[in-house]
């Protein structure tokens, strides 16, 4: 897996320069989240069947490193934070 640095807004056509993925999807989006309602945090937007390909959603937010995302999501992340969570001291 490769780091992409974003230094200008996402517009619709944008690909992954590595994968040739499309950028502006749901999964790379600050508001996608699976267990959220159309597995989005932003109430208004309009149901995306399709996550991983490019769509024409107004609220599309390219997510922070870290966050869940398309090629890399944070389940390891998750899984660890857990585990801490309920480690016996």
């Amino acid at each position: 897996m490769r780091e992409l640095t974003i230094t200008r807004a996402i517009g619709r056509r944008d690909e992954c320069p590595f994968c040739h993925v499309d950028l502006y999807c749901c999964l790379n989006c600050r508001f996608y989240d699976p267990a959220a309602p159309k597995q989005c945090r932003e109430p208004a937007a309009e149901l995306v069947k399709d996550k991983n390909r490019a769509n024409y959603c107004d609220y599309f937010s390219f997510a922070e490193s870290g966050t869940t995302g398309a090629h890399g999501g944070t389940a390891e992340n998750s899984r660890k934070a857990l585990e801490d969570l309920f480690k016996k001291k």
